[in-house]
């Protein structure tokens, strides 16, 4: 997708929302078909269960519906706010199929971001360019290996920790640690 398609994606989805947020079903017809197939992948990348997946890109876009109005393009794009709210959502699946405390464990694991991430926002503007992965080339081994099993790979935390023999909180560092550097290999705005 061309910079100037993916400039007029946004804006078609933007008034898409803002249709949708005045309760208007067409609109949100027109943007279910749209973004659902790439909902559908993103989250089924997570589960790994195609009747979860199914389920949980249901509840995703029943969130759309109730929470248009909350949208701020000012935040991110339309797709990367719908994607953040798709990847949460199945992240949230994930840990409601885990026992009490190991929910417990897994709460904040991704808590420490804001709600649009510039990392995400940019990965997902630029997509799988020769960008994203050359800057991933300039993390540690130990960086790259938790962020692509949790990112691309759809772990949670807890289970990037458990398939690496490492202890949760070292995770969680070095994902933010790779984070931190993809951010400034990409040139993105952040604070802290």
């Amino acid at each position: 997708m061309t910079g100037v398609d993916r400039d007029t994606e946004n804006v078609t989805l933007t008034a898409l929302l803002a249709r949708i947020a005045n309760g208007e079903r067409d609109a949100f017809s027109d943007f279910y078909e749209r973004t659902s197939t790439r909902v559908y992948g993103m989250v089924l990348r997570v589960l790994r269960d195609p009747g979860y997946s199914e389920e949980t890109t249901q509840e995703v876009y029943l969130q759309v519906w109730n929470n248009a109005a909350k949208f701020d393009p000012k935040q991110g794009s339309p797709l990367s706010w719908l994607i953040t709210l798709a990847h949460r959502r199945a992240v949230d699946r994930v840990r409601s199929e885990q026992s009490g405390s190991e929910r417990e464990a897994a709460y904040g694991a991704s808590s420490w971001y804001g709600p649009f991430d510039a990392v995400s926002e940019e990965v997902t503007r630029r997509g799988d360019t020769s960008d994203v992965v050359d800057c991933l080339g300039t993390l540690t081994e130990v960086q790259q290996k938790t962020v692509v099993l949790a990112y691309y790979g759809g772990l949670t935390y807890r289970e990037v920790s458990e398939r690496l023999s490492v202890a949760l909180p070292t995770v969680k560092s070095r994902i933010r640690d790779g984070l931190i550097r993809l951010k400034q290999c990409l040139g993105v705005q952040f604070d802290g």
